[in-house]
């Protein structure tokens, strides 16, 4: 069984829409500072790397299912050209209503991860930006680290409250080697 880091998308490894909006092309995707660095780290720690993500405006029919996944290929590719490898990519595409099993704070996402390619939830980590994110890998059986940043200063009880994507990798393999230690 592998250990793994599974990544919200929008707010930790790209820069968020407004709000009430959504990344719906590929001229919005905008990584943030530090994102191909920080999974660098998280592959040479032997981390499988997971994006795990909310889509609900495929089911509100502003972005096709198939271009989604379009713009999750090229965001492979570019991080793949900065020697940054994301293992996998799992999105919910529902509306919150009625609710499933993948939206998060339900950790359907991560589940299936892990059963597909046998990861050990209970040594990996979710990281995320919101209360739903923390709650997700908390209820996979996850540590948590949640990103805060302007206008969100709220830890909900992570294991790991960091300021970047970055920071959170560098705090997880300081513990990482603490307990190796």
């Amino acid at each position: 069984m592998k250990k793994a880091v599974f990544l919200d998308r929008d707010g930790v490894i790209n820069r968020k829409a407004p709000e009430g909006q959504y990344v719906t092309r590929w001229e919005q995707m905008d990584f943030l500072p530090g994102t191909s660095e920080a999974i660098r780290l998280l592959n040479k720690a032997g981390y499988f790397v997971v994006v795990v993500s909310n889509h609900r405006c495929v089911a509100k029919g502003l972005i096709s299912a198939s271009d989604l996944e379009s713009m999750h290929g090229r965001m492979l590719h570019d991080f793949a050209a900065a020697g940054a490898r994301i293992d996998a990519i799992y999105y919910c595409p529902h509306e919150m209503q009625p609710p499933c099993a993948c939206r998060k704070p339900e950790p359907g996402m991560l589940l299936d991860a892990a059963r597909e390619h046998q990861l050990d939830l209970s040594a990996s980590w979710m990281i995320g930006d919101s209360t739903h994110d923390v709650e997700a890998g908390r209820r996979a059986g996850c540590k948590t680290a949640r990103l805060i940043g302007e206008g969100n200063s709220v830890g909900d009880g992570a294991d790991v409250i960091a300021s970047s994507l970055l920071r959170a990798t560098e705090k997880i393999l300081e513990t990482q080697s603490v307990s190796a230690g």
